[in-house]
């Protein structure tokens, strides 16, 4: 039986010719010259899945691709909203769908890269989100949770979800304030949009490829690298300049790996040389999970690097997938 694959909005596509594309991988493998190479080599144009670069003003520790590396290919996903929203993976799927949409449309090929697992398995997935209460509500069922506790709220959901709230600890006042919203404000459960969404059948055919290194201290050393090229470049200027542009350092943005912490120097709460400690740290504890993510895929092609990226083997390897499409 043929598969079928579900598009976002109705103007897709119904027999969709091309596959997309996914180069995945962790932070600083090479994903952006990887797919710029796929791109120019079948005509297709990348749509980014990173969840920072879709912010404007945030160029140099989002490790934003230049005009020079794209290489004339364009690129979607990109400085599409302001620092100071909270952007979501919901309207990421929205946003996104609609790019891809459009490229398979114009019968080219998009390219989707990136290393933030959570929209690249919600994008190709099907899966949706449930809809978002307004503010007041939200505040009201929050101030409901301070004043009851944790334990009387769960005992509440109970009534209504049991299968959330068996799953659910009492001190995890985020989740249990969700599965009220979500029920308030669309009359199911949160559990049973789960099953829902799991139901659906993806959006698109895909051909994935996942990049790593034979050796995961060659990786590291790229990060460590990349950290200081980002210093070096003015990362600790870009950060100021987001605060003086009125960015809160609570803002979602704000929570990017290399943000937080020159944030914190500049606030005077940390040193320089601890951040960029700090920095590396958790950008390589960053790499240690996309790795994890991505080998849950059993239908990935993966390249694997030796020293440093091949692209003419990534290249080479791409050509044999689309070849056999």
């Amino acid at each position: 039986m043929k598969k079928t694959y579900r598009a976002f909005d109705e103007n897709f596509p119904k027999t969709a010719t091309k596959p997309l594309y996914v180069i995945a991988g962790p932070t600083a493998s090479g994903k952006t010259a990887a797919s710029v190479a796929l791109a120019k080599l079948i005509g297709g144009e990348v749509v980014s899945a990173d969840s920072m670069q879709i912010y404007k003003h945030m160029d140099i520790g989002t490790a934003k691709p230049t005009a020079q590396e794209m290489m004339g290919v364009p690129h979607h996903m990109i400085d599409i909203a302001e620092p100071w929203e909270s952007y979501s993976a919901a309207r990421y799927i929205k946003d996104a769908s609609a790019c891809i949409n459009d490229i398979q449309r114009r019968n080219k090929t998009a390219v989707l890269v990136g290393g933030t697992g959570l929209y690249i398995d919600s994008l190709i997935s099907g899966r949706e989100f449930s809809a978002r209460a307004d503010s007041g509500l939200r505040k009201t069922l929050e101030e409901k949770y301070d004043k009851l506790g944790g334990e009387a709220m769960l005992l509440e959901l109970s009534e209504f979800d049991p299968i959330s709230a068996a799953k659910l600890y009492a001190n995890d006042k985020k989740r249990i304030v969700r599965a009220f919203e979500v029920y308030k404000t669309t009359g199911k459960t949160i559990s049973q949009h789960d099953i829902e969404s799991k139901s659906f059948p993806p959006r698109y055919e895909t051909l994935r490829v996942s990049l790593t290194f034979m050796v995961r201290a060659d990786l590291y050393e790229r990060i460590d690298r990349r950290v200081d090229n980002m210093l070096h470049s003015g990362l600790e200027g870009e950060v100021k300049s987001l605060l003086n542009i009125g960015v809160s350092p609570s803002a979602t943005s704000m929570q990017a790996i290399g943000y937080k912490e020159i944030a914190s120097v500049i606030s005077g709460k940390s040193d320089l040389k601890s951040a960029v400690s700090e920095i590396k740290m958790q950008s390589r504890r960053y790499a240690k999970r996309q790795l994890s993510w991505l080998r849950r895929d059993n239908n990935a092609v993966w390249v694997t690097w030796d020293k440093t990226p091949d692209i003419e083997k990534c290249a080479a390897k791409i050509t044999e997938l689309y070849e056999k499409n």
